[in-house]
């Protein structure tokens, strides 16, 4: 992952666990992505993404694509992964 995480906020205690996040990307500029585990999916879910400052509703593929080149749910469960292992957070059915 070429994008490093900045700030955190996770909010383990709602239905299904909130995560939002502000990345510095590889060219300097800001992303923050606000998301959550969906449970009845078992998928990561981008709820909404924000870079240099203009909001992109919930679409995050067109970064995963051109700059991780991963998918948004292999994106999302790396950043998951680090927050809840700081945070000692497990999901029950990863």
């Amino acid at each position: 992952m070429l994008t490093k995480i900045k700030k955190v906020k996770f909010e383990p205690e709602y239905k299904n666990p909130l995560y939002k996040v502000l990345l510095e990307c590889p060219n300097g500029n800001k992303l923050y992505i606000k998301f959550d585990y969906t449970y009845s999916m078992n998928n990561y879910m981008p709820l909404e993404v924000e870079y240099k400052g203009v909001n992109k509703g919930a679409k995050l593929a067109w970064y995963t694509n051109k700059v991780e080149s991963m998918t948004v749910n292999s994106f999302l469960g790396e950043i998951a992964s680090r927050i809840n292992k700081k945070y000692n957070f497990i999901i029950e059915n990863e």
